[in-house]
């Protein structure tokens, strides 16, 4: 097996090589050519075999050397290459970032951050993936998420978090029902109306099922949907209200046809939190979406 290579002694090698002379090629890298010639031996030393043969007129290649010559040429080029790529970027931001967020965060704060972040970065790529705060966690923890959106929990071992942005829920009614005069609503209360649940097994899906089993209360929703937009739907229809965060309730339910009301418990403010693996040094982009994103 060879032993560890240096690609500049490659690179000397394929230069001695096209010019047929240690000397030439010394001049040609700016080496002295006693320097080049330990190079060179050092190279055959790192093969365990000749790869040029020596003559007063001059070098000329063995078998060895000009399969060394072949590859080098082309090992020499993509190094090269890379050289120009790395030093072309400057100070450029590139690369991909992974980013999954819960649904909330989709719909109330992302869009505009992300707007902007992409014309400050033109050159990162944004590959954004919808999904319950749990499963945001997880991605996070096994690397595949590189930033994650979700609600505020204990951090895991192994994460960082950063403040993302408030969104306390809110009461959504029919703009015709008795409820829809007043400015808040407690839960107890809420509970005593039917109820249109969202993403059955998500994070707000649990937190009210607790909730009502504190009150020894049953949290049992006439209709469950997927989605937001689906829920302000049923609402809209007269099948009942609706306990959805506020950045929700104004993207589907801020028009005339609808009241909101503030839910009126401690536990209704609800903040988001921005989560990451924790990496130093973070990649570039990552950092960037990171310190862009923060609320």
């Amino acid at each position: 097996m060879a032993r560890r290579l240096d690609p500049y002694s490659v690179r000397l090698f394929v230069s001695a090589a096209r010019a047929g002379s240690i000397l030439r090629a010394a001049q040609q890298e700016h080496i002295a050519p006693s320097a080049l010639s330990r190079r060179l031996a050092d190279l055959e030393h790192a093969f365990g075999t000749p790869l040029l043969i020596r003559s007063p007129r001059g070098i000329a290649l063995t078998d060895a050397g000009r399969v060394v010559l072949a590859r080098g040429e082309k090992f020499d080029d993509e190094l090269q290459s890379l050289v120009r790529d790395v030093q072309s970027m400057g100070d450029e931001i590139r690369g991909t970032v992974r980013l999954y967020a819960n649904m909330s965060a989709v719909i109330g704060f992302l869009p505009e951050r992300l707007r902007a972040f992409m014309q400050q970065y033109p050159g990162v790529e944004v590959s954004l993936l919808e999904n319950d705060t749990r499963e945001v966690i997880r991605a996070c923890l096994d690397d595949l998420a590189d930033v994650g959106v979700g609600v505020d929990v204990p951090v895991p071992a192994g994460l960082d978090a950063w403040p993302f942005a408030s969104d306390p829920l809110q009461v959504v009614v029919r703009k015709d029902h008795p409820l829809a005069r007043r400015k808040s609503l407690g839960f107890a209360q809420a509970l005593e109306h039917s109820l249109i649940g969202v993403h059955q097994g998500g994070a707000l899906d649990r937190s009210l099922h607790e909730r009502a089993t504190a009150l020894q209360r049953p949290f049992a929703p006439t209709v469950s949907v997927s989605s937001f937009d689906a829920v302000c739907r049923m609402v809209e229809a007269g099948l009942g209200i609706a306990i959805i965060p506020r950045s929700a309730a104004a993207a589907y339910a801020g028009n005339p046809r609808f009241a909101r009301l503030a839910l009126d418990e401690p536990w209704a403010t609800r903040e988001l939190r921005m989560y990451a693996l924790r990496k130093s040094p973070r990649p570039r982009a990552v950092a960037a979406m990171i310190e862009a994103l923060q609320g």
